[in-house]
């Protein structure tokens, strides 16, 4: 909920009833598991793709203070919207540097289905998905900014050949602006570090176009799908019971 601003490792205390980790820090430990270390034990691929990313992998040394945590005129990557160099059985392999990576190598990796990842997650730099109000160099931020890079780079993907053969794109938020909940609005989920109520484009030749749903998701519920999707165990709050995963509000039913 701090955003990491000293990249400290995981201290674990123990775990909850749940089974989550508990403890302080947030470099996770070695044993701990991923959903790119679930894909590559299965021989499917990953990838990370982050703009302004200046090298493969790039991460804070571990307990020394993150120096892109806010935009700078030399670059707009922040480390803490980068989940994967968060894992110490990620940034200990060979695979990320070759795994999280700039997100200017998506355009020749969605030129074939073989060169384009089982899963793929991108991450917009600081202007472009929507966080500053106003970005470094000036030029306006916010949603404008975020869905006229959405207009510049979702064409690419979905006339990609993966795309086309039984591709699924989700674009949503991390959070929800401020806090959304009311002093008397009880049921109001909060906003900013507490997540909030977000909206997410499901997007597929499976799905169809122009509908919308109001049936309940939550993070969880897309780990828990994708997790189905690649038949891998589930992981985390993942796991959990009452965790919802996509429907038939989401996929067209064929016979």
């Amino acid at each position: 909920m701090a955003d990491c601003h000293t990249y400290t490792e995981f201290n674990a205390t123990g775990t909850d009833s749940e089974g989550t980790l508990q403890g302080d820090g947030c470099v996770y430990p070695q044993d701990t598991q991923t959903v790119a270390g679930q894909l590559s034990a299965q021989g499917k691929t990953w990838k990370g793709y982050m703009e302004d990313m200046q090298q493969p992998c790039e991460h804070p040394v571990l307990g020394e203070a993150d120096n892109h945590v806010k935009a700078t005129p030399d670059g707009q990557y922040s480390t803490h919207h980068n989940p994967f160099v968060y894992f110490r059985s990620i940034t200990s392999s060979p695979d990320c540097t070759g795994n999280v990576v700039n997100f200017s190598t998506l355009k020749d990796d969605l030129k074939s289905v073989d060169t384009t990842p089982n899963l793929a997650y991108i991450t917009p730099n600081l202007c472009h998905d929507g966080h500053d109000a106003t970005c470094v160099d000036g030029s306006g931020g916010g949603l404008a900014a975020a869905d006229n890079w959405l207009k510049e780079q979702v064409p690419a993907i979905l006339s990609s050949p993966a795309y086309k053969q039984d591709g699924m794109l989700v674009i949503t938020f991390d959070e929800a602006e401020g806090d959304t909940a009311g002093p008397t609005d009880s049921d109001a989920p909060a906003g900013g570090a507490a997540g909030g109520k977000v909206g997410a484009l499901v997007i597929s030749p499976f799905s169809p176009a122009g509908t919308s749903s109001d049936r309940a998701y939550n993070h969880y519920s897309l780990l828990a799908s994708i997790e189905d999707f690649f038949h891998l165990p589930r992981l985390g709050l993942a796991g959990n019971p009452g965790v919802r995963t996509f429907g038939d509000d989401v996929y067209r039913n064929e016979s």
